[in-house]
């Protein structure tokens, strides 16, 4: 579509954000047949939505704040998206070690609670309040897939030999594992398949409302060129920027607004063999995860940090990976060190400024706000990658009130790209593509399958031999792979495709990254000429 045919239009729906929300929100509406425009200024989930702890879960710890609504929501979605998208998600059980002389600063209501009617307490949380609230998310939700709780003795378990002796007992309960951004990536292809249209590297810098329709003003990052585009109704998507549109971009007043908390990662050398993960509660109320990752290493996290604007780029602070080794070597038999961290990232969440008096009790609840007056607008406040689904469907009950006579809600099971195949055949899928391309390395077919799923073979096309694949850049990345990312997932540098379709930047040496990005800018190049 021509740029001045695209200004005389009027979109339907012109969604500014390109993290999970925006896209989930894109795909929903296009697929009850509006027409839509999404613009981000950077790549796709290129702030939060890569940058989270990769997990779907319910969110064990909210029941301590009486979330249960969030919790319930959380927990059915949980199987809901694992029937979408089993090649990007999967199930996890997590082990909850349990010591009965730990304490734990009283935080949180229910803490606060107890220890008023029982002081004795101390600030401990004994193991019949650990299995009321397991209990409770096991029955809170509908598990189908997912095996509920069950308690382990350390002792026999290997889950036991990482952890320092002194623990003794542990629960093991179920969530799952998300390929976060690649999620974005593919709710946004399913969006332009269904006839939306995603702009990224493409800034709104400013709108202006009429009567009964709005005038976006965009620039293109890359180039400078500046275009408009015209749209019935504008939501605003823009995670840790939705104040910042809302007010500078759009002039609106609102009081509305987010508190910006920053949540940090560190990437270890893999701690133990098993595929199990470890949900770790310290001493000052909050709880970090340690995650099997990318097969040969554990990433651990998160934190909760107040952070001070969407402009100030997040990273894991000296403080940050600190808290977070010391946190995890009071649970790990072996130590850790700085030394031993070979990566960190940071993202900031969004969350509804709810006034709460700490990042960590901040509510994790999304709040959708629509301002009819005029033409339409529609602003998005907090959310969290699990009930991504839930807010575009709630978003699109808003919408409707705008355009009338839309399709009833139709997400619900429907595969993302490459998802089409039942959940727990990853394995017969791999062995299939094995057969097919018998010159992959093992590795290099479970990879593809868990980025790519059924659309693996469409990356690999008629190749039959590895030469066939073109130009090898270590780490099983090759040139037809990139191609087909950058005809279809919008790659256009490579940090986009290392450190956000995939996460190999941790497998290259500095030259064979520049290599990839060299190489990845000049196919983009072409395809823009």
């Amino acid at each position: 579509m021509s740029n001045t045919n695209a200004q005389d239009q009027i979109t339907d729906l012109f969604i500014i954000g390109g993290g999970i929300n925006g896209c989930g929100i894109a795909r929903d509406a296009a697929g009850r047949g509006l027409s839509v425009a999404l613009a981000e200024m950077n790549d796709l989930a290129s702030a939060t939505s890569s940058a989270s702890t990769k997990l779907f879960h319910g969110g064990l710890r909210y029941l301590e704040y009486f979330e249960f609504r969030l919790v319930r929501e959380a927990l059915i979605e949980r199987e809901v998206l694992l029937k979408a998208m089993p090649h990007i998600s999967w199930p996890m059980r997590f082990v909850l070690p349990f010591h009965k002389d730990m304490r734990f600063d009283n935080t949180t209501p229910t803490s606060k609670l107890l220890t008023t009617i029982m002081p004795w307490m101390k600030g401990r949380r004994p193991a019949w309040l650990i299995r009321l609230g397991l209990f409770m998310y096991d029955s809170l939700g509908k598990r189908g897939i997912l095996p509920g709780t069950s308690k382990l003795d350390l002792a026999s378990d290997p889950a036991g030999r990482p952890l320092d002796p002194k623990f003794k007992t542990a629960f093991e309960y179920s969530d799952c594992w998300i390929e976060d951004a690649r999620l974005v990536v593919l709710n946004a292809r399913d969006a332009e398949a269904r006839g939306a249209e995603i702009m990224t590297r493409t800034k709104v810098t400013g709108a202006t409302r009429n009567a009964d329709h709005w005038v976006i003003d965009l620039e293109d990052i890359t180039t400078g060129e500046t275009s408009q585009r015209r749209a019935k109704m504008l939501v605003n998507a823009g995670g840790p920027w939705v104040a910042d549109v809302l007010r500078q971009k759009l002039g609106q007043n609102s009081r509305e607004s987010v508190r910006l908390v920053r949540g940090s990662h560190i990437v270890v050398p893999k701690l133990y063999d098993h595929g199990r993960c470890y949900f770790f509660q310290g001493t000052d109320g909050r709880i970090i995860f340690a995650i099997p990752y990318e097969e040969d290493y554990t990433l651990i996290g998160t934190t909760d940090a107040d952070h001070p604007d969407p402009q100030t780029a997040p990273t894991c602070t000296p403080e940050e990976q600190d808290y977070l080794i010391n946190f995890a070597s009071q649970y790990f038999a072996n130590p850790l060190s700085r030394d031993d961290i070979v990566w960190t990232y940071s993202g900031v969440r969004p969350l509804y400024d709810d006034g709460a008096s700490s990042a960590t009790a901040a509510t994790r609840e999304y709040v959708l706000t629509l301002n009819d007056s005029a033409a339409p607008l529609l602003n998005v406040f907090g959310g969290k990658i699990t009930t991504y689904r839930k807010l575009a469907e709630a978003a699109l009950e808003k919408i409707a009130t705008v355009f009338p006579d839309l399709p009833a809600d139709w997400t619900a099971g429907v595969a993302l790209p490459g998802g089409d195949f039942p959940v727990g055949d990853v394995a017969k899928l791999t062995a299939k593509l094995a057969q097919d391309y018998p010159f992959l390395s093992p590795y290099a077919t479970r990879r593809l399958i868990r980025a790519y799923g059924t659309e693996a073979w469409d990356v690999l096309g008629q190749a039959t031999t590895a030469a066939d694949l073109g130009q090898d850049f270590g780490a099983t990345i090759t040139a037809r792979e990139l191609d087909w990312t950058i005809a279809h997932e919008w790659v256009r540098t490579g940090e986009d495709y290392l450190l956000r379709r995939t996460k190999l930047a941790l497998r290259l040496s500095e030259e064979e990254r520049a290599a990839v990005d060299t190489y990845i800018r000049s196919k983009a190049a072409d395809l823009a000429a």
